[in-house]
């Protein structure tokens, strides 16, 4: 163990330790000991190979450094202080306090060199993973003989508890396959996890899995060797394949009674026992927060050098821009004024009334319109780009060695979260990816992280109902809406027909200039919508407010009843309407695509769409009911879906349950009365589990006949 400081080196990294240990000393919680073990690692690599910039963070050309095992943010907070950046000495004695830009988990847009929003372990991983295929992408995209504008590497360090995560195991599989080269993880192989040992839940050969993905993986037998950390980061340079570097380290490295144990991991070291490690490091131990002279010097060297770095590359980026005027101007739209082309939404298409298309074929076709005017639209499915209809035509496919437009995730769901997160991190692409949107839940965790950061990520899920039909009710999204629905700062649309679809595509692609920005959700169909009448007409404004009015009286008159649709269920409201008013009942239709813009709108806009006058109203969604309630009052009534799908056609299934367009007007004409309000069962029970041990419940006294398996005559 180091008993005395020997070197300007040892200086500088004892000076992130002893930051890192006294930051969460005052705040009393915090994770000190892998900044101790993973200094020496850090250091190397942010004084000898990170290219950066501390006074320019934003500089676009700049290598990736990202903390994926977050909890050792001191770490990150210490780093970025030291070398610079505006994270003030102050700031660190503010670790994880109210109001702070050092809370207790990196977020992104909080301090200047935080590239990524990480805690929840394997998602930085991932997120670097996807910063590396953008860096691909957009140097193919931009980069000509003599003019590499796009030329940096991506750097994670990452823990135990971040490859234990399935998210890593899928992003590490995907990165190896396309061969990311410029992808380097810094693996903190301190054996200690938060309850005990590593040995207790792992005993796998992570160098060798890694090796298996594709990667040049190895091993740096001692943490505290900076020259073979070094050199091992030099060799990972010099491969043509994503490397992981396992650096075996010691956690709370340096305190006696705590290096090497759980203890060290999840809670302060207390005063007696950072008296003790500060003392083994040959530190003052009534000294906190301090930084040495000579270690300040060293760490800001960063700042003139990356200056430097940052005037050369500009002049590059002016000598690219006369010998490429068109590309050096896209280059600054894109990546530098991150702003849409002009008339980039003219292509939209505009449908007919009454013609027939799925919301999935209508946001095919829109994703084809904005393939020209808006490049930086890129991304893919996780293997069912045939089925979300994500695929950009003749746009070729992203593979090691041909950078094309479309994405193969493979079946990684998660992954595709956390590397689309990562996409959007590095800027320059607006990103989308594809999946069913009941598997919506296998990518929630990077889908929150992206509504956390503000990250302009376009999810497209399809198959959005028990509409899809026959696949049943293990593919039929049921509580999703309401679950998303949930998440801040996401915003869930469900377009109602084509016309609503693409301009749903157009509300995603506005966001970006949204403050705050954040992902959007477009859950689409399966089957075939008639388009409406007045969407061509009222989509887009629509859209953008979130809701609007459809349909009024055709006669002029107030109406005594609001019928409230979204998705597939829209045109059930608007037929209900069009039959209600054949009977003398004056009925409006009102879609409501996207609560949450409809919820950012004033309450006068509110007020015009939805009358607190007009207290009768009718819901129409087949999903859970729950959340419906702001919406029709305690006056009016939800047609929704409290329970699992069934396998069958999808016009059995509305037709067993109910949606139905006599349905939906029989139960307004219930609530004009006064007889109906709340959520309204369905027609049929649905889908419920078989009692433990026996055959399923036979429902309406069955007698069940050729129905083993089954839990409902409409179940067939």
């Amino acid at each position: 163990m180091t008993t005395a400081t020997e070197t300007l080196d040892q200086l500088a990294i004892d000076t992130i330790r002893t930051l890192s240990i006294d930051g969460v000393q005052k705040a009393n919680s915090g994770h000190p000991g892998a900044p101790m073990g993973a200094a020496p690692m850090a250091y190397t690599l942010w004084t000898r190979f990170l290219r950066h910039a501390p006074t320019h963070p934003d500089w676009p050309d700049r290598d990736r450094f990202v903390l994926s095992a977050g909890h050792a943010s001191m770490l990150l907070y210490s780093l970025l202080h030291l070398t610079g950046y505006e994270v003030s000495l102050e700031d660190l004695e503010s670790f994880r306090q109210w109001g702070s830009k050092t809370p207790g988990h990196p977020e992104y847009g909080l301090a200047p060199g935080v590239e990524a929003t990480t805690g929840p372990l394997g998602q930085g991983f991932a997120n670097a993973v996807g910063m590396a295929i953008a860096e691909v992408r957009l140097a193919a995209e931009f980069n000509r003989d003599g003019h590499d504008i796009v030329d940096h590497w991506t750097y994670t360090l990452c823990s135990d508890g971040d490859l234990q995560e399935g998210i890593a195991s899928e992003a590490a599989s995907l990165a190896g396959h396309l061969r990311l080269r410029k992808l380097i993880a810094l693996y903190d192989d301190n054996h200690i996890q938060l309850d005990g040992p590593t040995s207790m839940a792992w005993s796998e050969d992570v160098v060798a899995r890694f090796e298996a993905y594709g990667w040049h993986a190895t091993r740096v037998e001692d943490g505290n060797d900076i020259e073979a950390i070094a050199a091992a980061i030099e060799d990972a340079r010099a491969d043509d394949r994503p490397s992981l570097i396992a650096i075996r380290t010691h956690i709370g490295y340096g305190s006696p009674n705590r290096q090497d144990t759980q203890k060290a991991h999840g809670q302060p070291l207390g005063a007696d026992e950072v008296r003790l490690v500060k003392e083994a490091y040959g530190w003052d131990p009534d000294k906190t927060f301090y930084v040495p002279d000579d270690a300040r010097e060293l760490f800001r060297r960063a700042i003139p050098a990356g200056d430097d770095l940052v005037a050369a590359w500009e002049r590059a980026l002016d000598a690219y821009e006369g010998a490429h005027p068109r590309l050096g101007a896209e280059f600054r739209r894109r990546v530098l004024d991150r702003r849409l082309a002009d008339d980039w939404d003219k292509g939209l298409k505009t449908y007919p009334v009454g013609e027939e298309i799925a919301t999935r074929n209508a946001s095919q076709e829109a994703i084809q319109a904005l393939s020209g005017p808006v490049p930086e639209l890129f991304g893919g499915a996780a293997d069912l780009s045939e089925s979300n209809l994500t695929d950009v035509k003749d746009g070729g496919n992203f593979e090691a060695d041909d950078p094309g437009r479309n994405l193969r995730f493979g079946v990684r769901e998660h992954a595709m979260g956390g590397t689309a997160n990562g996409i959007a991190y590095h800027g320059g692409f607006i990103p989308y990816v594809g999946t069913f949107l009941t598997f919506s839940d296998y990518m929630r965790g990077s889908v929150r992280l992206a509504a956390l950061s503000g990250l302009q990520v376009i999810y497209v899920w399809t198959h959005d109902s028990v509409g899809l039909g026959e696949d049943g009710p293990t593919h039929q999204p049921i509580e999703h809406y309401a679950a998303l629905r949930a998440m801040p700062n996401l915003w869930f649309v469900r377009p109602g027909d084509a016309n609503e679809a693409a301009a749903a595509w157009a509300l995603a692609l506005e966001r970006g200039a949204e403050d705050p920005s954040g992902p959007v959700a477009l859950s689409l169909t399966r089957q075939k919508l008639p388009t409406l009448a007045g969407t061509a007409e009222g989509a887009r404004e629509g859209l953008r407010r979130g809701g609007y009015v459809l349909r009024d009286p055709s006669d002029g008159r107030e109406p005594e009843i609001i019928l409230i649709g979204t998705g597939s269920e829209l045109q059930l409201a608007f037929g209900a309407a069009e039959k209600l008013e054949a009977d003398s009942v004056a009925a409006r239709v009102v879609s409501l695509p996207c609560w949450e813009r409809f919820e950012l709108q004033d309450q006068a806009y509110r007020d015009r769409v939805l009358p607190p006058a007009v207290r009768a109203r009718v819901a129409v969604e087949v999903g859970v009911s729950l959340g419906w309630e702001r919406w029709v009052g305690d006056a009016g009534a939800i047609v929704g879906l409290d329970h699992f799908g069934a396998s069958a056609p999808a016009g059995t299934i509305f037709e067993k349950f109910g949606f139905t367009i006599d349905r939906v007007a029989d139960v307004a004409r219930e609530v004009i009365a006064g007889k109906l309000r709340g959520p309204v069962p369905t027609l049929e029970p649905g889908h419920l589990p078989a009692p433990r041990g026996g055959h399923p419940t036979l429902g309406h006294g069955e007698a069940g006949v050729g129905r083993t398996g089954s839990t409902d005559p409409g179940h067939s």
